[in-house]
């Protein structure tokens, strides 16, 4: 597979086709003098529409970097360096690009670098791809600032707009699984129907009580679900009176939140949502040359032309200004590992229950710096489902209901990745200080918290966004680990988390949550559990979700 270029059209050619002069070029806003990055039909800042094209020194300052050694392509082999640059005229604008003519070992965040140009060309056309090379004698550049300080979230956040909650209407009343598993080489909606199953006959229901089907993110990409709403329905002959589906909603609880919604508004009385995974299986039918690679030889992404074609490559951006910023260290991100990996072993459900060292964590391959192989989760094949009923039909149901305390939602971040928070993954400290508007319940009052883990980032950054610890203080927090074991401050991903349960995108979270209210985790359960905490996503729009039990 080839290194995917740039898509040029009418917006971003001056961009992409600038090296051809030598000479770096960016959006302005002709008004307020403002740089624009990516390029818009209006400035994010003043609004105005009088846009222009500004030619810049090609000076910027080294904002971020990680040296990738898992991907890669023919021209571009690993090791490589994706760095994230910050342009010298206005810090505020930051590219993702390669570092090139440089030792990555003698790379540091701060200093200058100039660009550089290689030229590309493919049957759409000529392409020059901006690259960076580091400046004579080390010189030091202006490091962007936070538009908001990681401190400062709360004071941003906007407060409810009524006193009557929209959570207080629905509850979890049945929650399903499919076989979790590498390479099931299964159809992925058999899947899907397996969780579904689960779920409904848990609640007490029948597929004929189901009036809303609600998924994220509803598409059958590249192992990413099974189809959605429609492909469940041509299956099951359901006739929903409401659905929601896609990618633009808080993460994979999203569904989960947009169900609660129409409840509350009386759209629906029970609504089945679902989230089904087949990563593994597609990648083995790509290596059995059964599948085709999603995407082609041009891409509208402004990362992936630099071999940044994985969330890992901008997750361990924000991981390197986090660890650059506060001093974390690679063992600070493997006691979540291993807390992970300990509780998968009570979990006969979990893919990995192997016990894992940190001398295991630290020697394992390195994918993309500082990320090992046991920083990421695991792909697999699987589904989850969950059914959210109106609170008044959850009492005369056959399962302990879980009710929802409270959501946070709340965008203050800008979603474009690489031009968006320095410190912590994206999309988690908004949403984060959205929830405790919403809730008397404060973080001492969660009992347990199942925080998305697709890397050990995610659970690093959620843990500080809630409150669990100060911005910056996970390090000393996790106190090698005993503050989020079972029996610590906050027990966290109590099955294992996605790093070794398995990659559900947040929905086996969901799971697990309501399991340890239910009082139903066996062996790994948590001592009278009433108040659990799940966040779902990041870097795209993230959610998170308070939720309790009466007892």
């Amino acid at each position: 597979m080839s290194r995917p270029l740039p898509e040029v059209n009418a917006q971003n050619e001056f961009f992409w086709t600038a090296g051809a002069d030598g000479v770096l070029r960016i959006q302005e806003c002709r008004d307020c003098e403002a740089l624009i990055h990516p390029p818009q039909p209006v400035c994010r800042y003043c609004r105005s529409r009088n846009l222009g094209v500004r030619d810049v020194s090609g000076k910027a300052t080294l904002s971020a970097f990680t040296v990738n050694h898992r991907f890669g392509f023919p021209d571009l082999p690993p090791p490589y360096v994706v760095a994230q640059v910050a342009v010298v005229e206005d810090p505020r604008v930051r590219l993702t690009t390669n570092i090139v003519g440089a030792d990555p070992d003698d790379l540091e965040i701060g200093q200058l670098v100039e660009v550089t140009f290689e030229k590309f060309a493919d049957n759409a056309g000529e392409v020059w791809l901006p690259l960076f090379t580091p400046c004579a004698d080390k010189q030091t550049g202006p490091l962007p600032e936070d538009e908001i300080a990681p401190t400062e979230f709360a004071r941003h956040v906007s407060k409810p707009l009524t006193s009557k909650k929209f959570e207080e209407h629905s509850a979890i009343t049945g929650i399903g699984m499919s076989r979790l598993g590498r390479r099931q080489m299964v159809p992925p909606l058999s899947l899907t129907i397996d969780a579904c199953e689960a779920a409904v006959a848990d609640a007490g229901l029948t597929f004929d009580d189901i009036d809303g089907l609600s998924t994220y993110p509803g598409l059958s990409v590249a192992g990413m679900g099974e189809g959605g709403v429609t492909a469940l329905e041509a299956a099951l002959g359901i006739r929903p009176t409401w659905i929601n589906g896609g990618m633009d909603t808080f993460g994979p609880g999203g569904s989960i939140i947009a169900a609660m919604m129409a409840i509350a508004t009386g759209m629906a009385r029970h609504v089945l949502c679902f989230r089904t995974l087949w990563e593994a299986t597609f990648q083995q039918l790509m290596k059995e040359g059964k599948l085709a690679p999603p995407g082609g030889p041009r891409t509208d992404s402004w990362q992936m032309p630099f071999g940044a074609t994985s969330a890992a490559h901008t997750l361990a951006l924000n991981a390197q200004r986090h660890f650059h910023r506060y001093g974390t260290t690679r063992e600070t991100l493997g006691w979540i590992a291993l807390n992970q990996r300990a509780n998968a072993a009570l979990n006969p459900t979990a893919i990995y229950r192997d016990p894992m060292t940190m001398d295991d964590y630290l020697g394992a391959r390195m994918i993309t710096t500082p990320f090992g192989l046991y920083d990421c989760d695991v792909p697999c094949d699987g589904a989850v489902a969950v059914v959210v009923s109106a609170v008044e039909a959850a009492k005369d149901m056959p399962r302990k209901p879980v009710y929802f305390e409270a959501v946070g939602t709340q965008i203050l971040e800008r979603t474009d990745w690489d031009n968006t928070t320095l410190t912590h993954e994206p999309q988690v400290l908004g949403q984060s200080a959205h929830l405790w508007t919403r809730t008397t319940l404060r973080p001492k009052d969660v009992d347990v918290a199942e925080l998305y883990d697709g890397f050990t980032f995610n659970c690093l950054s959620w843990l500080e966004a809630l409150g669990f610890c100060g911005i910056g203080e996970a390090k000393d927090f996790l106190d090698g680990g005993k503050a989020i074991a079972r029996d610590g401050v906050i027990p966290l991903n109590t099955h294992g988390g996605q790093l070794s349960h398995g990659r559900t995108h947040g929905m086996g979270l969901v799971h697990e949550a309501v399991t340890q209210l239910r009082g139903d985790a066996g062996d790994r359960q948590v001592k009278d559990a009433r108040v659990a905490v799940v966040s779902s996503g990041g870097l795209t729009p993230s959610g998170v979700i308070l939720m309790r039990t009466d007892g």
